[in-house]
C-alpha cells in the first residue's frame, strides 16, 4: 500500500523596484534610465574581470558589478552598454569602501578604450570584450574614531542601543564604510529611544591618510528637542472608522516619544488585514508645546475576498475546499470568514464516504486593548477516519492577546455536541467547557526558521453532560533550530510533543478528544490518525497519553534547492506508556524547493515498523517546512 498527498493553492506576490542609497552624500542608482525602453538596438559584451584580491574582497566586487550580473543580457545599444560600464565604476568604488578600501583603482575598457572616454554613439564590435580591472589597494584601518555629543546610557533596557564601539567602530579595525554608517545609525537611534524623535546627524568627517592607510572618523549628532506624541490625523479611510483606526495605533498624546512604540503601531495595522497601504508620517518638526502630531495615511482593501483549493491523496481521495471573507462589516476592522470542504471523493463517486465540513469565524479586533481580539467560530462536519466517523457541531468564543511579537495568548469557552460511531459503538456526547493556550515563538523565521525556538501549551478542561465525567486534556510542544555555516545553510531541527487526558474511562471519552498520531504533521510515513491504542484484536481507539518527536538534517546544495533526512517517532497510550517496541518509527528524504513564499516541501517516508494495515509508503508535498 503506498500514500500520496498533494496539496494546491494560490499565492500573488508583488515584486518592488530596486532603490536608491547614499554613500557619503554620493547617491546611487537613483533614477537611472531603463536602457532597453530607451534603445533597441541589442549589444552583447563578453566581460572579463582581474581582481587584485580574493576571498570576500573579491566576491564584493564581483556581486557589485552590473556587467557582470547582466552579461547573460544583450545591452541597450552602445549607450546603454556604457551607462552601465560607467555605473560601474561607481559601484565598484562603493564596494572598495565597503571592505574598507580607500586607495583602490578601477579600470573599466570597452572594445580595448577606457569607457568613461567612450562617446555614447561609438560604434562597438557585435559581441564587444569588455575588461574590468581593479587593483583594491592597501586595507585602511580605523586611527581616530569618535562621536561628539553622544546620547548618555539609558538605565531602561528598553532603550538601550548598542555603542558603535560594539559594531566595529573602534580604532584599529578595518574601517569599512558600513561600519561609519551602522555607527551613524546607532548614534540617532540611542537620543531617539530617549525621546528626541527629531536627531540627525550634524557633521561627518572622514578623513583616510593615504601614507600611513590610516582613516580618522569624527560623527557629530544634533538630537534636537525632546518630544512627546501628538494627534494622530487618519486621511483614506472610506469604511473604516477614523477614530477606531486612531486608536487602534496605541500612539497616546502626551507619552514620551518612542520608535519602539511607532513600530508597534505599524504591526498593530497591519494586523487588521483591511488596509492594502497604511503609512505613519511624522510632522517635519516639534510642537512648540514639545508634541510630534502624525498623519495616518491608508489605503482601503476590497470589502470581500474569497479563495479556492484542492487536495489528493491516493488513500483519502479527492477533496475541494473554498472561503469567503468579509472584511470591516460595521466600519471597525471586523471580519467574517466562511468556510465549505468536501473530502473523501473516490471513484466511483459514493457520497455516503464523503467528508463534509462548513464553519465561521468572527474576529473583532481591538477588545479592550489595541492588541486582544474577540474570536467567535461555528462550525457543523462529517468526517470519516480511519479509526472512527464523526457527526459534530461545534462552537467557541474567547479572547486573543499578542503580549509580544513572540508571544500570543488566549483564551475562552467551548461547546461540542457529537455522534461517533467506533468500536464501542454509536454513542453521543455533549461537551462543555474552557480553553486556553500560549505561543512563544522564538524563531527567526515562521516558514523557515534556521535557528531559536518555539513551545506551545494548550489546556482544556471541559464537562460531558451525557455521561455527566470531568475531564481535561493538556499539549504541550517544543521545537528548536540550530543553524550552521555562513548564511545558515545547514540547519539540524529537532520536534517533540506530549499529551495527556485526566478523566473517566476510554469509553466514556469523545474519540475526539483521545489521542491520535501519524500523518503529515506527526508520524510521516503512517496514515493520518492511524496510530493509537490496539486492542489486540488489531481495533484501534485513540489513547489518553501521546508522546511523539522528529528529527530533520535539514542542507541547501544550491540557493533555491535543499535536501532533508527525517526520522519520526510517536506512540499512543491507554492507561500507562507502552513499551518501546510499540514505538512507532518513520524516516525519510525530501526535497525542498525555496521560493519568496517559502520552501515547497516534497517527502518520501517509509514506516519502519509497520502494520499489516500501514502503507508501504507515504509522499508528501506542502508549503513551508514540515514543523
Amino acid at each position: 500500500m503506498s500514500a500520496l498527498c498533494v496539496a494546491l493553492a494560490g499565492f500573488g506576490a508583488a515584486a518592488s523596484p530596486a532603490a536608491a542609497f547614499e554613500l557619503f552624500g554620493m547617491k546611487f542608482f537613483e533614477d537611472e534610465v531603463d536602457e532597453e525602453a530607451v534603445i533597441a538596438d541589442p549589444q552583447p559584451y563578453i566581460a572579463t574581470v582581474v581582481i587584485n584580491a580574493t576571498g570576500a574582497l573579491e566576491s564584493a566586487v564581483r556581486n557589485a558589478s552590473a556587467l557582470i550580473a547582466d552579461e547573460s543580457e544583450p545591452a541597450s545599444g552602445a549607450a546603454g552598454l556604457l551607462a552601465k560600464a560607467r555605473g560601474d565604476y561607481r559601484r565598484v568604488i562603493a564596494a572598495l569602501y565597503n571592505e574598507g578600501y580607500y586607495g583602490g583603482t578601477v579600470s573599466i575598457r570597452v572594445g580595448g578604450v577606457e569607457a568613461s572616454n567612450l562617446a555614447p554613439d561609438v560604434k562597438l564590435p557585435d559581441p564587444v570584450e569588455v575588461a574590468i580591472v581593479v587593483d583594491p589597494g592597501p586595507e585602511f584601518r580605523f586611527n581616530s574614531v569618535s562621536v561628539a555629543n553622544q546620547a548618555p546610557v539609558s538605565n531602561d533596557p528598553y532603550d538601550q542601543v548598542d555603542l558603535p564601539s560594539n559594531k566595529g567602530f573602534a580604532a584599529g579595525l578595518v574601517a569599512k564604510s558600513s561600519v561609519i554608517l551602522q555607527a551613524e545609525q546607532l548614534a540617532l537611534e540611542a537620543w531617539r529611544q530617549q525621546g528626541y524623535a527629531k536627531a540627525v546627524i550634524a557633521a561627518r568627517d572622514v578623513v583616510a591618510d593615504h601614507g600611513v592607510n590610516l582613516v580618522d572618523v569624527t560623527i557629530t549628532v544634533n538630537p534636537g528637542a525632546k518630544a512627546a506624541f501628538g494627534e494622530v490625523a487618519v486621511t483614506g479611510t472610506e469604511r473604516m472608522d477614523p477614530d477606531f483606526v486612531r486608536r487602534q495605533t496605541g500612539l497616546t498624546v502626551g507619552e514620551e516619544y518612542d520608535p519602539d512604540e511607532v513600530a508597534l503601531a505599524q504591526k498593530r495595522l497591519d494586523r487588521l488585514e483591511v488596509f492594502r497601504a497604511a503609512r505613519l508620517e511624522a510632522a517635519d518638526s516639534i510642537g512648540a508645546d514639545a508634541l510630534l502630531p502624525y498623519q495616518l495615511i491608508v489605503q482601503e482593501l476590497p470589502g470581500r475576498r474569497f479563495g479556492a483549493g484542492a487536495t489528493y491523496s491516493t488513500i483519502d481521495g479527492l477533496g475541494v475546499e473554498g472561503f469567503h471573507l468579509w472584511r470591516n462589516l460595521f466600519g471597525q476592522a471586523e471580519r467574517l470568514r466562511l468556510d465549505a470542504r468536501v473530502a473523501s471523493i473516490g471513484f466511483p463517486l459514493d457520497s455516503t464516504q464523503f467528508d463534509y465540513f462548513f464553519g465561521g469565524t468572527f474576529t473583532k479586533p481591538g477588545v479592550f486593548t489595541p492588541d486582544t481580539d474577540f474570536v467567535a467560530s461555528v462550525a457543523a462536519e462529517r468526517t470519516l477516519y480511519p479509526t472512527y466517523s464523526e457527526t459534530s457541531a461545534s462552537g467557541r468564543a474567547g479572547l486573543t492577546h499578542i503580549l509580544s511579537d513572540q508571544i500570543t495568548l488566549e483564551a475562552g469557552a467551548q461547546f461540542e455536541i457529537n455522534r461517533f460511531d467506533d468500536v464501542f459503538g454509536t454513542r453521543d456526547f455533549k461537551t462543555i467547557g474552557l480553553y486556553s493556550g500560549a505561543v512563544l515563538d522564538f524563531r527567526n523565521d515562521k516558514v523557515d526558521a534556521t535557528q531559536g525556538w518555539y513551545g506551545a501549551v494548550n489546556l482544556e478542561p471541559f464537562y460531558e453532560l451525557n455521561y455527566q465525567n470531568t475531564a481535561a486534556r493538556l499539549t504541550v510542544e517544543g521545537r528548536t533550530y540550530f543553524g550552521f555555516g555562513e548564511d545558515d545553510p545547514y540547519v539540524l531541527a529537532a520536534r517533540l510533543k506530549a499529551g495527556v487526558l485526566l478523566g473517566p474511562g476510554l469509553a466514556e471519552i469523545p474519540p475526539d478528544k483521545l489521542f491520535f498520531a501519524g500523518g503529515g504533521g506527526s508520524v510521516r510515513g503512517y496514515a493520518f490518525k492511524s496510530i493509537g491504542v490496539d486492542n489486540g484484536a488489531g481495533v484501534v481507539t485513540g489513547g489518553r497519553y501521546l508522546l511523539e518527536g522528529s528529527i530533520e538534517a535539514r542542507a541547501k546544495v544550491t540557493q533555491d534547492i535543499g535536501v532533508v533526512g527525517f526520522v519520526d517517532a510517536g506512540y499512543v497510550a491507554a492507561d500507562r506508556f507502552p513499551a518501546l517496541e510499540d514505538l512507532r518509527i518513520g524516516a525519510g528524504v525530501g526535497i525542498r524547493y525555496y521560493t519568496g513564499l517559502g520552501p515547497l516541501r516534497l517527502d518520501f517516508a517509509v514506516p519502519l515498523n509497520k502494520r499489516a494495515s500501514d502503507p508501504d509508503y507515504a509522499i508528501y508535498v506542502g508549503i513551508g517546512q514540515s514543523f
